[in-house]
């Protein structure tokens, strides 16, 4: 198949994630293609774009055939937000971030100790009533760190402080804890298998926890973060206790911990649920190249970003894997760990970080010429 770095009978697949703050996962998917078909013009080149649980999922999975789904729910905030879930038959995708994510704070405006994911609740529920059965809840992208009470109470748990009054909203108002009452959930769930997807394994709380780790990522000064641990380990004696050190209950500002123990959901690196959801075992095995990628390449990509995913099951195969990205932070030895046989970057033909992103489509077409060039011509 190969032969002096040259691929014969060239059917290549392309499955990168999006290039954050540039393109989507589609868009990257259709550039690469223009590239490359602007060397090669009669290249069969086959697209699926890829995500990893985080901000995207919904989309990648749309591209893939599932129908996108919208829904009003509560944001971060506590505003009315639009969301979307996907929809293929009584399978569902579920991105917490389309409820609870980053991207519905306005500019400069974090609530490290107030944001809710009861919208995340709001959008499962939503899910639950188009009759889906099985229902991968990608978790990413929050903007909130309260152990998933908001989602919980959207389902019918009840956080009540001593006086039996309910608790605010935010992880800062767990420590009022007294009762956390789960007798209302949603019985839905005990027939339901749902997947907590996520590249994230950390525990709820300590220097690894999600406080301490992604609190600052979320406008969560030092004394935020002290606060927002106390105030998770309290709702995790009530809850589960010993359950908070379970991978992935750190996820999305510990709503992993609650989708774990409240609703029964099982952990899988986001990554590998969505190759699988996608259907990439069958475009894979009509491939001889693979183009991955993402937004930066870097150690974080190593554990569990899509493009290591990618990468990982192609080798498996024996078939090679070049990937494209913005900005190149591994070296050679770490991308052929990974599996990756060579990385091109944008930076490397726009080194100005803000031309570079605000060109990245154009650039990537460039980068993809030099694909083809180098593996199919």
């Amino acid at each position: 198949m190969v032969a002096d770095g040259a691929v014969t009978a060239a059917r290549v697949l392309v499955a990168a994630d999006k290039f954050k703050g540039s393109l989507t996962a589609v868009q990257v998917a259709e550039r690469v293609t223009a590239g490359l078909r602007r060397v090669v013009p009669d290249l069969a080149v086959e697209t699926l774009p890829v995500a990893d649980g985080g901000d995207g999922t919904v989309a990648a999975a749309v591209a893939a055939g599932f129908e996108r789904r919208q829904v009003e729910v509560t944001g971060p905030l506590g505003e009315p937000v639009t969301a979307s879930y996907a929809l293929r038959g009584t399978t569902a995708v579920v991105e917490m971030a389309e409820a609870s994510g980053l991207q519905h704070l306005p500019d400069g405006v974090f609530a490290p100790l107030t944001a809710t994911t009861y919208g995340s609740g709001e959008l499962l529920r939503a899910a639950l009533d188009a009759g889906a059965r099985t229902i991968v809840f990608g978790v990413g992208g929050s903007a909130t760190t309260d152990g998933g009470a908001g989602m919980l109470a959207a389902l019918g748990a009840r956080f009540l402080d001593a006086d039996g009054e309910p608790v605010g909203p935010g992880g800062g108002a767990l420590i009022d804890v007294a009762t956390a009452d789960l007798s209302g959930l949603d019985a839905r769930f005990e027939d339901v298998q749902l997947v907590l997807a996520s590249d994230v394994d950390n525990p709820l709380t300590g220097p690894k926890g999600a406080p301490a780790v992604f609190g600052p990522q979320k406008g969560a000064s030092p004394e935020d973060v002290a606060v927002l641990d106390a105030a998770l380990a309290h709702y995790a004696s009530l809850l589960g206790p010993g359950q908070a050190e379970r991978p992935g209950a750190g996820a999305a500002g510990g709503i992993g911990y609650g989708a774990l123990v409240a609703l029964g959901a099982g952990f899988r690196p986001g990554i590998e649920v969505m190759l699988d959801i996608l259907g990439f075992a069958d475009a894979l095995s009509r491939a001889t190249l693979v183009v991955t990628g993402e937004g930066s390449l870097d150690e974080q990509t190593l554990h569990g970003k899509a493009p290591a995913g990618v990468a990982a099951a192609a080798r498996a195969k024996g078939i090679d894997v070049v990937a494209v990205c913005g900005r190149l932070a591994l070296e050679r030895d770490a991308l052929a760990g990974a599996g990756i046989r060579r990385a091109y970057a944008l930076l490397e033909l726009e080194p100005d970080p803000a031309a570079c992103m605000a060109q990245a489509g154009p650039l990537l077409e460039r980068v993809a010429e030099s694909v083809a060039r180098d593996f199919l011509s």
